[in-house]
């Protein structure tokens, strides 16, 4: 006999546990966009940084100041993650002005 590891995800049979289900698929989707989204921006900052370039490292950084704190409001990522996120993309940044 063959057991599997993973265990059965039970069925759902009250209505209200229906919808709460329906309801977890479009949560589960719209987090997903924002946490994509929110690696995204980050990325674009540190590509500015890499490449060199101040002024566009500087406004991406001010872009994704906001899409940061709207994205650990909402509980997607703690707020101390975004603000240590925050903290070490502005050094990069002024480290990036300084040095040109």
């Amino acid at each position: 006999m063959a057991t599997s590891t993973k265990a059965k995800k039970k069925t759902v049979r009250l209505a209200s546990g229906l919808k709460r289900a329906r309801q977890g698929v479009v949560l589960n989707a719209h987090n997903s966009s924002l946490r994509s989204h929110f690696r995204t921006v980050v990325k674009n900052v540190q590509k500015a940084v890499v490449g060199g370039d101040k002024a566009k490292a500087m406004e991406t950084f001010k872009s994704a100041q906001s899409v940061i704190d709207s994205v650990a409001d909402k509980g997607i990522f703690h707020k101390n993650k975004a603000a240590r996120l925050k903290s070490r993309l502005s050094a990069k940044v002024k480290a990036l002005a300084l040095a040109a």
